[in-house]
């Protein structure tokens, strides 16, 4: 896989090359990280690659000439565009294994106000982190093929991406490690009792009620079972019993 970062901040992606499974990757050479800087791209000695906006108002916009420049030099034939902006979808777990799946994605990060909108045209996918914004879209970028790079066959174990959270639409269950018993805190029994079905069981019960507790929003789409949910009310009785 290849990975191209249209950015006009290069140095802000340094971060990136140094993360541990980043450096793994391309070592192993499952993926091929490259960074575009776009004011290569842009006329005179100024290197301009902004300009106020049409019609008035504050901050500036990216080039549409400069910005298309660039992407026209650096994308195969067959890359996947995608840019980072709040306008697109929010990115989830689902995206970064539909995404790990390609030969080729160039990510255009914004900045400043925002991009000539005319790239669009030019874009297969927009894509945000969230209902936020931050100073640039070089951090959501980052972010994004971080979670893509982690899937790729040979830089995990394979179950350590299977049996995490947003894998199956719900958060992960609890986890603990020793010491067992510290400062009146003990490790839940079932797990140290050694009983492989009970423990199976008690992890999808607490995924269940972890994540009714904590994102609703995904339980409403995520499609109960009879068997879950006589599970999330025994476990949930089981809580009330203690309290």
């Amino acid at each position: 896989m290849k990975i191209v970062f249209l950015t006009m901040f290069p140095e802000m992606l340094a971060s990136f090359f140094a993360s541990p499974l980043v450096e793994r990757a391309r070592k192993k050479g499952i993926v091929d990280v490259c960074v575009c800087d776009i004011r290569a791209y842009a006329d005179g000695s100024f290197r301009h690659i902004d300009d106020s906006p049409c019609g008035g108002g504050v901050g500036m916009i990216m080039r549409y000439d400069v910005l298309l420049r660039a992407l026209e030099d650096v994308a195969g034939a067959g890359a996947k565009v995608v840019m980072t902006t709040p306008v697109g979808h929010v990115f989830s777990q689902e995206d970064a294994r539909r995404l790990c799946e390609l030969d080729e994605i160039v990510v255009i990060c914004g900045h400043y106000e925002g991009v000539d909108a005319r790239i669009l045209d030019h874009c297969d996918e927009l894509l945000s982190l969230g209902d936020y914004v931050l100073s640039g879209g070089e951090y959501a970028a980052m972010a994004m093929m971080d979670a893509v790079v982690r899937l790729k066959d040979g830089i995990l174990r394979k179950e350590s991406t299977m049996d995490e959270s947003f894998s199956d639409g719900l958060l992960e269950y609890p986890q603990y490690t020793r010491p067992v018993s510290w400062n009146g805190k003990d490790v839940p029994g079932v797990l140290l009792s050694g009983n492989h079905g009970a423990i199976k069981r008690w992890r999808k019960a607490q995924a269940l009620l972890l994540t009714q507790k904590m994102r609703p929003d995904l339980m409403q789409n995520y499609r109960l079972t009879d068997e879950e949910r006589e599970l999330m009310e025994e476990y949930n009785d089981q809580g009330n019993h203690k309290g």
